[in-house]
């Protein structure tokens, strides 16, 4: 498909519903449906009862996949008075009529360059009496956009864009920056993230900065890994500062507009597996930071992994939540992690309001590193993934794959939470990527259920001895999934689940398996539950719509039981996460079909809504 500009600019003219442009009631307007990242959604048309008669509306493909290299997209459209913003497989940037989901204009930031590629996962409205403006952030830049037609305003930064490896006090020489999420903005100053890679080799911090949103001029910076003078340096060496990179910020942050605070999920300090060079806790790695969006001032921080050498990262942006505590209603911060805990934080003071208790962790003995002897424990709500593989709990779906998983599980060491990474080869869970991923968590605001959709994949790291050839005096293997010869998980189903957590409680209200993998299904190994990509969504119509799975469907759940009320196969895999809006009086629940990805499927390019079918 050839999106000519002249095309798309006519076609916004002509087919550009009347209230485009103007932001209400049933729009699906920020990344995470709100700034407070709830994934809620107040519409209630499509419901439990006529959620069957659920059919494509509409149908649109961004024409730039690609199967070498492998393009996925992770992009939640966001919905804004009839007119939908999304980003495609190749990262450009392109407006659709929500109703229709005819093209109204497109922007290519980076043309046919290799660079072309990665992940985007939305982008930003911003708006302020007449003035509307849409901001894009590819890779290492900040584009804003006019809305109306996809051009850059020229005003903002440097003739439209701003350079995010700039302004960033810190020596960029040979390092390299990207983002991935949307940023946040609170009053007129725009909060973004990112930073650099996770090793082993220099990478760039993940300092968290805000911009003028009219200007593109930086307004403040938070050094995430904390210059002399400023609080958290003692966690690390006196010099990190100087050479350490990342514990920066992928998956994007949630702010309290009424507070005017901005809260920020970090991830590890570079290098993932190896931290000796930075003995310490190291602040503000792995936190749930509270910053004043005006002034980037700390008001509190929550540490997640003390000295991460696991990969860690918190991974998605926390849900800014209002829940019954002891008889009364306070507002809280609810992160879901890697690590399969969910902590539920006081908004104000960032202190736990369900139990957490710190345990003692197995110590290392690779030269140089010195682990925390403890990491924190959430007593409630339970872990979402497995925290412990032994022979018991290898995969049984067959006994080829059993006997596979024995003599591997033989080989390693750990298997227990926080086992210290090793030159040996360390088995952990959930690993990498089990726990909670970059899809993170819905709230119900009516029933009090945060909703989250994990993974069981544990992982195996082994370290290799570099010393006196690298930089650093250890490097990684690579990054290893504990899977069986066929590339299943190698411990038992289930692999998936969907939870649903009473707040009010921290209990289970319910959990139910999500996804199988069709090769096993066409043997009689259904219900197995799968690796999930992407999150949900939660509606007042009593909906939970997810997809995410490796079976390629998309799902609505009804939120008080679990029970899955309508599922359809998708032209390929959900890897993201839905949004759902109203036009014109009909609601939509809109799913980016991307494939690709770390899942076994192919990249695709689609756009699907879905809305309810006629009656007769």
């Amino acid at each position: 498909m050839t999106l000519t500009r002249r095309h798309l600019l006519s076609s916004a003219l002509l087919t550009l519903p009347a209230s485009a442009a103007r932001s209400g009631e049933g729009d699906w307007g920020v990344y995470g449906s709100d700034a407070a990242a709830t994934r809620f959604s107040p519409l209630r048309q499509v419901r439990v009862s006529n959620a069957a008669r659920l059919k494509p509306a509409w149908t649109h493909a961004t024409g730039d996949a690609s199967q070498r290299p492998l393009t996925t997209i992770e992009c939640t459209p966001i919905v804004i008075g009839g007119a939908m913003y999304l980003t495609t497989a190749r990262v450009q940037v392109r407006a659709l009529n929500a109703a229709t989901g005819q093209p109204l204009w497109n922007f290519n930031p980076l043309g046919n360059s290799r660079r072309a590629t990665g992940v985007n996962r939305g982008v930003t409205w911003f708006e302020d009496g007449k003035d509307r403006r849409l901001f894009a952030a590819i890779q290492d830049k900040l584009y804003c956009l006019n809305p109306a037609t996809g051009e850059l305003l020229r005003s903002f930064g440097d003739n439209g864009a701003v350079d995010l490896a700039a302004q960033f006090d810190h020596d960029m020489t040979g390092l390299s920056f990207r983002v991935t999420s949307p940023p946040v903005i609170v009053e007129d100053t725009l909060i973004i993230g990112g930073g650099g890679g996770e090793g082993p080799r220099p990478e760039a911090p993940g300092h968290i900065r805000g911009y003028d949103v009219y200007t593109g001029k930086r307004k403040w910076i938070f050094h995430t890994i904390p210059h002399p003078g400023e609080r958290g340096h003692n966690t690390w060496p006196k010099d990190a500062w100087r050479r350490s990179g990342s514990a920066g910020n992928w998956c994007g942050l949630s702010a309290d507009l009424k507070r005017k605070w901005v809260f920020v999920p970090t991830g590890s300090a570079t290098f993932d597996f190896y931290g000796g060079d930075r003995h310490g806790d190291n602040l503000f790695s792995d936190c749930v930071l509270a910053l004043d969006a005006r002034s980037g001032r700390l008001i509190w921080h929550y540490q997640t992994v003390h000295h991460d050498v696991w990969d860690y990262d918190l991974p998605a942006q926390p849900a800014l939540v209002t829940v019954r505590h002891n008889g009364r209603m306070r507002d809280a911060v609810a992160q879901v992690a890697k690590t399969g805990f969910v902590f539920l934080l006081d908004r104000e003071t960032g202190k736990p309001l369900l139990p957490v208790e710190e345990r003692k962790v197995p110590a290392s003995d690779v030269d140089g590193e010195r682990l925390s002897p403890t990491q924190p424990f959430p007593l409630k709500p339970a872990p979402i993934s497995r925290l412990e593989v032994n022979e018991d709990l290898l995969t049984n779906i067959s006994p080829e794959a059993h006997a596979f998983a024995l003599a591997k599980f033989r080989t390693l060491r750990g298997g227990v939470p926080f086992a210290a990474p090793s030159l040996q080869g360390t088995l952990y869970s959930p690993g990498t990527l089990g726990g909670a991923l970059w899809g993170g968590c819905a709230f119900d605001p009516s029933s009090q259920r945060l909703f989250v959709n994990s993974s069981e994949l544990p992982s195996i790291v082994t370290l290799r001895d570099e010393r006196g050839k690298e930089k650093y005096p250890f490097g990684v293997t690579g990054y290893h999934k504990f899977i069986d010869a066929e590339g299943f998980p190698a411990v038992k189903p289930p692999w998936g689940h969907l939870t649903a957590i009473d707040l009010t409680t921290g209990e289970f209200a319910w959990r139910e398996v999500m996804g199988e993998y069709p090769k096993l299904a066409a043997r009689g190994v259904k219900k197995t539950g799968s690796y999930q990509l992407g999150g949900c969504i939660a509606t007042a119509g009593g909906l939970v719509f997810l997809a995410a799975t490796p079976d390629e469907k998309f799902r609505a759940i009804d939120s008080a039981s679990g029970a899955t009320v309508w599922e359809t196969k998708l032209p390929a895999g959900g890897y993201a996460t839905p949004a759902t809006y109203m036009v014109n009086g009909k609601q939509y629940v809109v799913i980016a079909c991307g494939g690709g990805n770390r899942q076994p499927t192919p990249a695709g390019d689609q756009y699907v809504a879905f809305a309810l079918e006629a009656t007769a």
